[in-house]
């Protein structure tokens, strides 16, 4: 443990020396000298690994960073719009845009990032099933006897594993059911998205059928592979919510999983944005790949799940891509130089 605080401590100061941070004064210098900020994230533990990087660059600007308080994305996006919060690390973009629009959109809060990109999400089901029965479209379910072979608990209807209240994706999937006159044959299972893949998962290792939404990056699709294990369902037509003529679901592939593919977008208090330039342009140079983050998120889910394993894991990424973090971190000091000047 000493060693590897040893380590950290000559990183920290190799880092200040490389941007030219070293000497007496360097603390005084930061732009975030003395401004306290305050990160929120949703109830996904998956998501800390992403907030907790963008912190550690906070940190290095000079920021005094609290952990982050946990909250829903309707109420998180509120706080944000209200002061009551600084920043979330995991806007889903358009996913979580009535969650924007309804707290105030660009007058209150900011979002001109492109934190994670390629960010997909569908509705998945095993392959064994999927070839048995030649089930490539959600629309299939709309036939009893394909819905029932995923009953799982005998009321003859298909046991979706959904997301849970609150969240963006829940109001997708109760469009679709609508849109796509699913609503008698599938029943939208709801509750701890953790707790129902991990049934989800103990049914497919028995061998049994399975229906289950999920998105990427996370560490799913790392143990259910899609195209070998499980796979994606299309749906008859794009059906989003609003006008959907102007909102195709379609890829450039041709097929249509019903979700637009997302970027996930750092989202932040305006008026903090607006004093504190150097902040504003971390958010918008800082870029994650999803391999990474699934790659993380894999380690979470075989054991490595507690803070600190997290924190550790973000010392790596670091550590492993340092030109690209204090990249970053140079770039942010010129925008709050230029600010000063």
């Amino acid at each position: 443990m000493k060693k590897t605080r040893t380590f950290a401590r000559a990183l920290f100061a190799t880092g200040l020396l490389a941007l030219g941070l070293s000497g007496p004064g360097a603390a005084q210098d930061l732009p975030g000298k003395s401004i306290t900020v305050q990160p929120i994230k949703s109830s996904v533990a998956e998501e800390l690994f992403q907030s907790l990087l963008v912190s550690r660059a906070l940190e290095k600007l000079g920021y005094t960073v609290k952990p982050a308080q946990e909250t829903e994305y309707a109420t998180g996006h509120l706080a944000l719009a209200n002061g009551d919060a600084t920043f979330l690390a995991n806007h889903w973009d358009p996913l979580h845009a009535a969650f924007f629009q309804n707290a105030g959109g660009e007058a209150k809060i900011w979002r001109n990032s492109t934190y994670v990109a390629q960010s997909l999400q569908g509705y998945l089901i095993d392959k064994k099933t999927a070839d048995a029965h030649h089930i490539t479209n959600i629309e299939q379910l709309r036939d009893p006897k394909i819905a029932q072979l995923f009953d799982t608990n005998g009321d003859g209807k298909a046991d979706l594993t959904g997301c849970n209240p609150g969240w963006g994706c829940e109001l997708a999937i109760e469009h679709h059911l609508d849109a796509y006159q699913l609503r008698s044959n599938i029943t939208h299972n709801q509750g701890s998205y953790a707790a129902l893949m991990a049934d989800t998962m103990a049914r497919y290792r028995q061998g049994k059928p399975i229906l289950y939404y999920t998105w990427t990056p996370y560490w799913i699709s790392n143990v259910l592979r899609p195209g070998k294990d499980v796979v994606f369902l299309e749906v008859p037509f794009s059906a989003q919510k609003g006008d959907a003529s102007k909102t195709s679901t379609r890829m450039a592939n041709g097929r249509d999983y019903g979700f637009v593919v997302n970027v996930q977008r750092i989202v932040a208090n305006q008026q903090f944005v607006q004093q504190n330039p150097a902040a504003a342009k971390l958010f918008a140079v800082m870029q994650l790949p999803v391999g990474d983050i699934n790659a993380q998120n894999q380690r979470m889910h075989g054991g490595e799940n507690k803070e600190q394993d997290v924190e550790r894991h973000v010392d790596g990424w670091i550590k492993a891509h340092q030109k690209t973090f204090d990249s970053w971190i140079a770039q942010a000091l010129t925008a709050g130089k230029n600010q000063a000047k």
